[in-house]
């Protein structure tokens, strides 16, 4: 788990930035606090600061592979490094100068070309650059684990680790603020791929690889998760379930590889108390880390001791108080690059920080619910199976009646979304402001459809033949999963020189899960069936069927008591008044401490944005980061 920064020249005149580069290393430093290396010829310039987790004293990066050819910035991990590294030099010869899984992603790109990618389990951005072709070939993981910013100017192409380099590097050419992206963001909670908040920077897509030849940029998918359904006769679902268990106990046996100490976070749920139990065969002391708030019904510190007691594993827990709350966002906002208005942020940053602490690597359940169907709403096609029984002129009918009950009214929702197809009700799990409720944001755009951003995926699941609620997880895939639970996931345990592992992100774990059908991933009662018969054995009793929290925060409390004034300092010292009507939002502030509405989450949204506004355009609000200085290797 790393930090890179790349340049690729368009005229040969890289060295030109060789300082540039290695002082955006500096912005990165939390990534990978234990070495630094830059490497440069004429085209590109190599950037890297690293966390050693495997071959600790080996593999330094930029990596160079068949005497010099190629050199590699890779962050990750690949956990099937040892088995490809054993089938290359069986089929191959390849050799190896390094224990370390860096060292495989080289061996086989220079095998078996750019079909590479096919064959890494694990989580991974990677850029090589290839000096006899001179052609520099990247990939980012199938889930989109691991980030990857790029960049262009009329000198050449930048990659990164994270934004903030690449804002460094570029200065005004990053662009200003991104109006779409930014109403995008107003109704996800968090900016869609493969954009970001800053007009001129993008993200590479997940399970994309990308090319760079003579100054031309290519990319192509490599990935498109596929639910390739079967039925399951009853006779045979004792089996499914021992394959689910067997194919995430091989998952987890595999991301326990490390030459450092492995934990694992517990939220007191069944995902990441199943990832805790199994790792527990492969580290029998096994720590393990929660985190709760003073709120009574916003902690699950007592249910996770009691999962940690269960299994048999030490833990570790931190509670956290409003004013911690309110004084980390600041730091929280620069370490994300671009707003992400989920308050479980906050939990995990301090979580991480915990965990920093006692060990280098944790694992965690993110996935699982995309995967295996976990989401309340994934039931909801259950719930309004009726509604596809009844003609068109009844469901206009019932749609105008939504529009007429009042905001909050018991029922408003339940019409609404029946009377409408999935494609114009559900683009991702998520869903903060809609369009008729955007008249505070001044550069509101009704050409700019969030429906126009899901409507390819839906294209595809159709095409497909996929269910609602296949399709339903197939959109989460490329909307909620790699927009908001996996940038949370990387950046606040990197921003803590943490690695963070997510064995339900498998390829392996994928394909077990992609073929469960519907009735083995929700019914009536519950959700993730198959999962949860699969880990019956594995779960303590007492959460089995535990209803899923994660790590609740009590924003709709604060913000109407403790964090009132923080929040309404935040809304009235904020200098976008060209985007966002002040007026309105301190309106809805005093609405939502009225009562009886709960707008905390829309709240939330915005303040985050302004926060964010504050640092990386004003640049008024100045976090407190601390420095960490070590040598560089040129």
């Amino acid at each position: 788990m790393c930090g890179l920064v790349g340049f690729l020249s368009f005229d040969g005149q890289a060295k030109d930035r060789l300082d540039d580069i290695t002082e955006a290393l500096g912005c990165l430093h939390h990534r990978g606090p234990d070495d630094r290396g830059v490497w440069s010829d004429d085209n590109v310039v190599l950037g890297f600061n690293r966390l050693s987790i495997i071959d600790v004293d080996g593999s330094p990066q930029p990596l160079p592979y068949a005497e010099g050819r190629y050199r590699i910035l890779f962050n990750g991990e690949i956990y099937n490094y040892v088995e490809l590294r054993a089938e290359l030099t069986r089929e191959f010869g390849a050799t190896f100068a390094t224990e370390g899984d860096t060292e495989s992603i080289l061996a086989a790109y220079h095998f078996l070309g750019e079909d590479c990618v096919d064959r890494l389990r694990g989580m991974f951005a990677f850029v090589i650059w290839d000096a006899v072709e001179r052609k520099a070939f990247g990939a980012r993981d199938p889930f989109g684990i691991k980030p990857l910013y790029v960049a262009g100017d009329s000198l050449g192409c930048y990659v990164a680790s994270e934004k903030k380099a690449l804002l460094q590097l570029l200065g005004a050419e990053s662009g200003g603020v991104d109006h779409r992206a930014l109403q995008q963001y107003l109704t996800l909670q968090y900016v869609p791929e493969p954009a970001s908040m800053h007009e001129g920077i993008r993200r590479l897509e997940s399970g994309t690889c990308f090319s760079v030849v003579d100054g031309e940029i290519t990319t192509q998918r490599y990935f498109d998760p596929d639910f390739a359904v079967r039925p399951v006769r009853a006779r045979d679902r004792a089996d499914l379930y021992s394959r689910i268990r067997e194919t995430l106990d091989d998952s987890v046996r595999v991301h326990m590889r490390a030459d450092v100490t492995v934990g694992a976070f517990l939220s007191g749920g069944i995902d990441s108390t199943a990832i805790a139990a199994l790792a527990k065969q492969y580290n029998p002391d096994l720590l393990t880390f929660t985190v709760g708030f003073e709120r009574q019904g916003y902690s699950e510190v007592d249910v996770a001791a009691e999962s940690a007691a269960a299994i048999g594993v030490e833990h570790i827990t931190r509670v956290v108080t409003a004013e911690e709350f309110a004084e980390a966002v600041p730091a929280i906002v620069w370490y994300l690059d671009d707003p992400v208005a989920d308050p479980a942020l906050i939990p995990l940053w301090f979580i991480a920080r915990e965990a920093r602490k006692h060990v280098k690597v944790v694992l965690s359940g993110e996935g699982a619910d995309e995967l295996f169907g976990g989401y309340n709403i994934y039931r909801e096609p259950l719930s309004l199976a009726a509604f596809g029984k009844l003609p068109q002129r009844v469901l206009r009918g019932l749609a105008a009646l939504s529009e007429r009950i009042p905001a909050g009214v018991r029922g408003k929702d339940l019409l609404r979304r029946g009377s409408i197809p999935l494609e114009q009700r559900y683009y991702g799990n998520a869903r903060i402001f809609r369009d008729e409720e955007l008249g505070f944001l001044r550069t509101y755009d009704s050409g700019v459809s969030i429906t126009d951003l899901t409507a390819p995926l839906y294209e595809k699941t159709r095409a497909r033949g996929y269910d609602d609620v296949t399709a339903m997880q197939y959109v989460d895939l490329f909307t909620w999963l790699r927009g908001d639970i996996l940038v949370k996931a990387d950046k606040m345990t990197m921003a803590n020189s943490l690695e963070l592992r997510v064995p339900f992100l498998d390829p392996e774990v994928f394909a077990v899960a992609s073929t469960l059908p519907v009735n083995e991933r929700v019914t009536r009662e519950t959700t993730k069936y198959a999962l949860r018969q699969a880990l019956r054995d594995v779960v303590p009793a007492q959460i089995f069927n535990k209803r899923k929290l994660g790590f609740p925060v009590p924003t709709r409390l604060w913000l109407a008591d403790e964090l009132h004034d923080w929040a309404r300092s935040i809304i009235v010292e904020s200098q976008t008044e060209s985007l966002i009507v002040r007026t309105d939002i301190l309106a809805m502030l005093e609405a939502h401490r009225r009562g009886p509405i709960d707008f905390s989450r829309k709240l939330w949204t915005v303040l985050v944005f302004m926060i964010w506004h504050g640092i990386f355009v004003e640049k008024r609000i100045t976090p407190e980061i601390p420095e960490v200085h070590y040598p560089v290797r040129l």
